[in-house]
């Protein structure tokens, strides 16, 4: 399942990430992953998460994503939830990487069981048509 979690900035998108995360690790029989770009979520997301700081690993770009969260997938097959935040900022592009990126993950998503939220600083109306589907309510 892929969840869009959009919004412009200061419309609480991160602490929703936060709730969501944290839910996730308390009902989670697996791992769940939080990538973000730099280390601000440090005292935020519970311990029992995995965070990844995007920056410490060089990912810059929607390929470099997709192939890093392939990775996280590949490597434990006890991922069951994976959160990006700042994914405009990572993939560097805006929204004109969120169509391409969302099926990519989508296919990834169907195919590890893995339930991934991307975090979007865009409101409704600038994201394609064929996205809207996947932003949560």
């Amino acid at each position: 399942m892929i969840t869009l979690l959009i919004g412009k900035k200061g419309s609480g998108k991160t602490k929703k990430l936060i709730e969501l995360a944290n839910e996730a690790v308390k009902n989670s029989n697996g791992n769940v992953v939080v990538i973000e770009k730099g280390l601000k979520l440090t005292y935020d997301i519970s311990h029992k998460a995995r965070l990844v700081d995007s920056d410490a690993y060089g990912i810059s770009g929607l390929d470099a994503l997709v192939g890093f969260v392939s990775g996280i997938c590949a490597a434990n097959y006890d991922v069951t939830d994976i959160f990006v935040d700042s994914t405009l900022k990572i993939t560097g592009n805006g929204v004109a990487d969120v169509e391409t990126l969302t099926a990519k993950l989508k296919a990834l998503s169907e195919s590890s069981s893995a339930n991934i939220y991307l975090l979007v600083s865009a409101a409704a109306e600038e994201l394609p048509e064929s996205v809207l589907e996947y932003v949560s309510k």
